[in-house]
């Protein structure tokens, strides 16, 4: 007989890439994930997996059975977010969000989907925005909150806030300079954020447009970490302005002003395309809601 622990067997097989993934994924053990996937070769008399290789790849057959299977356990979560009650709907959510976000508001964001849905299981990861969008195109995780780096997504798409960055730097460095052209920016040893960062490849995309090169510069592809290199004095570097107020009040960083000045980074929360009411769309629209780039977990004098 055919069963739902067969096809999510298959399924986080070839999502996650191997049998031991799958096993920690659906908090069984790796022989009983095995099991599964023969129970369906001996149901259809197939194989589902070619034992040649040492990866868990796909035959012809079980690509085909992976399509059905994907499809099945789609329709499933369709019917019980539907059907199911908010206060008893048990589901594992699992979201993806950029430092920036894990640093100011997501525990905000964890609150606000726990009250919505009690009994869901909240996972939150943070990553660079290139790799959550992978993730989610490869359905490792539900939604996402990332900087929009795609004029037209594939995703459905819900707009959270924005994002004011400006150039900072260590007071020693800035040696009282407080407004300068774009361009004398590379006076300053230059701290950047990699292509897989969202920041990171719009700025780097606004530099290009005004005709200014990178030619060398320090790259950090960590937010805490490039704000640790800058209060260093090592260099200069685009920094969100709300959420390090502080930092600059009491003088530990300077905000060196540019024309012209670094455009806002547009946040967005994306999912596959479902119904408004379904859990994702919800919880998207919570982000929106509960979304605060102004406060700072690092702030001992934060409320």
């Amino acid at each position: 007989m055919l069963t739902f622990k067969q096809m999510e067997a298959l399924y986080w097989i070839v999502q996650l890439g191997s049998f031991e993934a799958a096993a920690s994924r659906l908090n069984a053990t790796q022989s009983a994930v095995s099991k599964r996937v023969q129970e369906l070769e001996r149901l259809f008399e197939i194989t589902v997996f070619d034992r040649a290789h040492r990866s868990a790849r796909l035959t012809e057959k079980g690509a085909e059975i992976f399509e059905y299977a994907k499809e099945l356990l789609e329709r499933r979560d369709q019917i019980v977010e539907r059907i199911s009650s908010k206060d008893v709907l048990v589901k594992q959510v699992r979201i993806g969000v950029t430092e920036l976000t894990a640093l100011t508001w997501l525990p905000r964001f964890i609150t606000a989907i726990q009250a919505e849905y009690p009994r869901a299981k909240v996972e939150a990861e943070v990553d660079l925005t290139a790799t959550l969008r992978e993730r989610l195109a490869a359905d490792t995780v539900d939604l996402i909150v990332v900087p929009q780096t795609h004029g037209a997504e594939p995703f459905a798409t819900t707009h959270v806030s924005e994002v004011d960055n400006a150039w900072m730097c260590s007071p020693a460095l800035a040696r009282n300079k407080r407004s300068i052209a774009l361009a004398d920016i590379l006076e300053f040893p230059l701290i950047l954020q990699g292509s897989r960062s969202g920041t990171g490849y719009l700025y780097m995309r606004f530099l290009q447009e005004q005709g200014i090169g990178t030619p060398r510069f320090l790259a950090s592809n960590s937010l805490i970490a490039q704000l640790g290199l800058t209060l260093s004095g090592l260099g200069i570097s685009y920094l969100p302005q709300a959420c390090l107020a502080h930092m600059v009040a009491r003088g530990a960083l300077s905000v060196i002003r540019t024309d012209p000045a670094l455009p806002p980074v547009r946040y967005v929360a994306l999912h596959k395309p479902s119904p408004p009411q379904s859990l994702v769309a919800v919880i998207a629209r919570l982000a929106a809601q509960t979304c605060d780039f102004g406060s700072n977990l690092l702030d001992p004098n934060r409320n």
